[in-house]
């Protein structure tokens, strides 16, 4: 597998390509935004580690040129104290984040996750569409899309976002536990998988407005419905 690194800090970088070097990876580097989307240009890379501070401009414009391609999995990378950051990754399309300093273990442990729900799509020429729906509104997992068949608005999703739909979908009107959605979305939690889905359902929540209601149960999940 190919990762990209976009990583300014020639230590930080050498460091994270050295490791995915041992750990069997194809490594590419770029320092910057502009040095990204030409390598990008050149060859696709299978998953992406962006750095969200760049010298030439928000890592934000790689995660988006990068979302054009749905096989190819992205991680953005933000800092400590950044919630915001997060949130314009994810809203640019990311799959997931890694926040600074983070271990060895945790971030092979988000790549073989982000890895897994896009290798099919890589295998698969034309993958068929797994659908499910509540109400009016349409959710393609395989696109990464949730429609609404009343007035025709659509919305992008992140394969993140996807997953925890498609689960309160399958579950409607019913509640679902924090536990079970971090156990089917991420494969492999880590101890910062709880705050991870805390970001992702907030963004989630964002793209969906109020045409889905989704309950916050204090102590137990979430639940889409009545």
């Amino acid at each position: 597998m190919r990762i990209l690194v976009v990583e300014d800090d020639d230590r930080v970088a050498r460091g994270l390509v050295r490791a995915l070097l041992r750990a069997g990876y194809r490594v590419v580097r770029a320092a910057d935004v502009a040095e990204a989307l030409e390598l990008i240009d050149e060859q696709v890379p299978d998953l992406a580690l962006v750095d969200m501070g760049l010298p030439d401009g928000h890592g934000s414009a790689v995660v988006r040129k990068l979302r054009e391609q749905p096989a190819t999995g992205v991680l953005v990378v933000t800092a400590q104290d950044s919630e915001a950051e997060r949130v314009v990754g994810l809203r640019a399309g990311a799959d997931d984040y890694v926040v600074k300093p983070f271990s060895l273990a945790e971030l092979l442990a988000r790549i073989e996750a982000v890895s897994r729900r896009t290798r099919a799509l890589r295998q698969a020429v034309a993958p068929a569409a797994v659908v499910h729906c509540w109400g009016t509104l349409e959710l393609d997992v395989t696109a990464r899309t949730v429609r609404d068949g009343a007035d025709g608005w659509s919305a992008a999703l992140t394969a993140i976002e996807s997953a925890v739909l498609a689960l309160l979908f399958e579950r409607a009107g019913q509640p679902v536990e924090r536990g079970f959605v971090i156990d089917q979305v991420w494969e492999a939690p880590t101890e910062s998988s709880s705050r991870t889905l805390d970001t992702h359902m907030a963004t989630l929540r964002g793209k969906l407005g109020e045409r889905v209601a989704i309950r916050t149960l204090r102590g137990v999940g979430y639940q889409v419905g009545p």
